[in-house]
């Protein structure tokens, strides 16, 4: 039975499969056997990439091993964390190893290589502290291919030829193509499709007709009210399920219809990576990046998604640990030349409708390849702080103020909701008075959206002021995962952001749903007594707490005034200052919205 294809086994979270490699790191050079595979585990227990935080994993432990784990002040011996693995009592202890392992090999990131461990050069480039998440994951996307001579998961004999990420670019050309012939509006692929057809395009040559398949269903959907629209899609789908699987099984079609819609929800996620996607049509749309207009047109008429056919399973790995292959066809002056003339006249467009000076464009028709694509890099950087420019214009308007304070009220609404909390609380703190930056420091398409959070080793937003400096964290998690994953990291990014900016105080914002009491207590603990040694001033916030200070920056803006940072650093200091009039953190935590009531009562203007 034929069955889709699914990054969600192969990728997870970036920033974990960074932790993953930087473990393994340890072990390159040598072979990849029992004794390793097994080492390798007890390495990443050692390191606390896996296990921490998951109760499913502290069952068969020990209190005492638990609370080892747990305590991120003590570091864990190699002896202990071996410990903690055998007590697992695994039946296959390697094997642990080795399912740790696939997603790196799968991505490109490592290689093993005459039963030895290698770290390709992709994986070498994702290892650098300053990574390109993007360039990563679309060097690793345009040689993903099924079949491939790594993996026995999918075979030609069964009509698997495919590299998916090409085949989705194609898909969603040949749909815009076919609907500007038609007279219709070119706008991509809906979500809706994307999951129904995307995972299910096992063959290059099935492109056109899965095509076609996507005009059909429109206009069996065209002049229907949504819900009828929703009836004809859910008929259709079940339909296509039974004729892609050849089985009118209905569990079968069932599973394959659910697992459908999460690989095509994580599939669009990570392909978003590449920056070469984006949404549109306010999250509903899929489409192709217009600002990557050149390289992807190269691209489509290089490859047309077919599978390279390799004669050994060596000369494969060495295709995948080669960063240089394939050579991208417009890494050329030519091609470089026409990607700089549609980047400088993007970046014209914005500094005129912002009514700023422009910049001075280089003389770059002498210049080299590597010279020509160092000066895209620097303005395609230019261009975001444009962008950032237009959104902190943006973020001055009451309609825009009030959108924020909806989309926060109802933030559980939406898709990918700890990527829109750091972009909203980004936003919001560029409405709420005059900042000399706010930098978020999620890495963004070319379109200035989010495509992933924030990488764990910095701050999610740094703010700067003439009087303060602030960072900001935030995070979608609401049970004791919240303490575990944030506790320890807010205030270790707040000491390092108070060590790099010491000329100024310091604060940090951490907003959440709620907070958890485990994570206000560390907080509690640095805020009234010390971390390493010093206080910290950290805000905790509710997203309720958040919204209640953008509606009273609505209220203040009706009246034609103000708010000025030093009244943001006044209930800041307010807020820390309460900690001392009581005993327990809670009452402390109660506390904030009767001090951002009294803030507001005496606000100067």
């Amino acid at each position: 039975m034929k069955k889709p294809w699914s990054i969600t086994t192969t990728l997870r979270n970036p920033e974990r499969l960074r932790s993953f490699l930087i473990v393994l790191k340890q072990l390159e050079g040598e072979n990849w056997n029992l004794e390793n595979q097994r080492k390798f585990q007890i390495l990443l227990i050692k390191e606390r990439v896996y296990g921490y935080g998951s109760t499913q994993f502290y069952n068969g432990l020990t209190k005492e091993q638990i609370n080892l784990i747990d305590d991120q002040t003590k570091e864990i011996s190699f002896e202990k964390a071996e410990e903690i693995f055998n007590a697992k009592n695994y039946e296959d202890p390697a094997m642990r190893g080795r399912q740790s392992i696939n997603p790196l090999k799968k991505i490109g990131l490592v290689v093993i290589k005459d039963e030895k461990i290698f770290i390709t050069s992709l994986g070498k480039l994702f290892l650098q502290d300053d990574f390109d998440l993007g360039e990563i994951f679309f060097r690793s996307f345009i040689k993903w291919q099924l079949p491939n001579p790594d993996s026995s998961d999918y075979k030609l004999e069964d009509g698997y030829n495919i590299k998916p990420f090409i085949g989705v670019l194609h898909l969603i050309n040949q749909v815009n193509q076919k609907s500007l012939k038609n007279g219709e509006k070119a706008k991509g692929i809906s979500k809706q499709e994307f999951s129904l057809f995307a995972p299910s395009l096992i063959n290059f040559q099935d492109i056109e007709n899965y095509a076609d398949k996507i005009l059909q269903l429109r206009e069996q959907q065209k002049g229907k009210n949504k819900q009828e629209q929703k009836q004809v899609f859910d008929n259709y789908k079940k339909g296509f399920a039974q004729e892609f699987l050849e089985t009118s099984d209905q569990v079968e079609i069932k599973k394959l219809l659910k697992n459908l819609k999460d690989y095509g929800d994580n599939a669009i996620r990570y392909f978003r990576l590449t920056r070469f996607l984006f949404i549109r049509g306010g999250g509903f749309y899929v489409d192709l990046e217009p600002r990557r207009q050149v390289e992807i047109e190269n691209l489509l008429n290089f490859d047309n998604a077919s599978v390279i056919e390799f004669k050994t399973k060596e000369q494969y790995l060495d295709y995948i640990a080669d960063i240089s292959e394939p050579k991208l066809p417009w890494e050329s002056k030519e091609e470089y030349k026409k990607i700089l003339s549609k980047l400088i006249e993007d970046i014209k467009t914005y500094e005129e409708n912002l009514n700023i000076e422009a910049k001075e464009i280089a003389n770059y028709q002498n210049f080299n390849e590597e010279e020509l694509k160092k000066y895209i890099s620097d303005l395609r950087q230019y261009r975001r702080e444009l962008q950032n420019e237009e959104n902190h214009q943006n973020s001055q308007e009451l309609d825009q103020i009030n959108e924020y304070i909806e989309k926060l009220e109802n933030i559980f609404d939406f898709d990918d909701r700890p990527i829109l909390l750091e972009k909203l609380s980004t936003l919001g703190l560029n409405a709420l008075n005059d900042a000399l930056k706010i930098k978020p420091n999620y890495p963004v398409g070319d379109d200035n959206e989010p495509t992933f959070t924030a990488p764990a080793n910095t701050p999610d937003i740094e703010c700067y002021y003439q009087e303060f400096n602030a960072i900001c964290e935030v995070t979608m998690l609401k049970s004791r995962d919240q303490w575990y994953n944030e506790g320890q990291p807010v205030m270790r990014h707040l000491r390092d952001f108070e060590n790099q900016n010491n000329n100024k105080k310091t604060y940090c914002l951490f907003i959440a749903p709620t907070i958890h009491r485990d994570t206000l207590n560390t907080f509690w603990m640095a805020v009234k007594y010390e971390y390493e040694g010093q206080k910290q001033n950290i805000i905790p916030l509710t997203i309720n707490n958040f919204t209640q200070l953008l509606k009273i920056l609505v209220e203040i803006k009706k009246q034609g005034k103000f708010l000025k940072h030093g009244e943001i650093a006044r209930l800041y200091d307010e807020i820390v200052n309460t900690s001392t009039n009581f005993t327990d953190s809670s009452q402390w935590l109660n506390e904030i919205p009767n001090t951002i009531d009294s803030w507001q009562k005496n606000l100067a203007f």
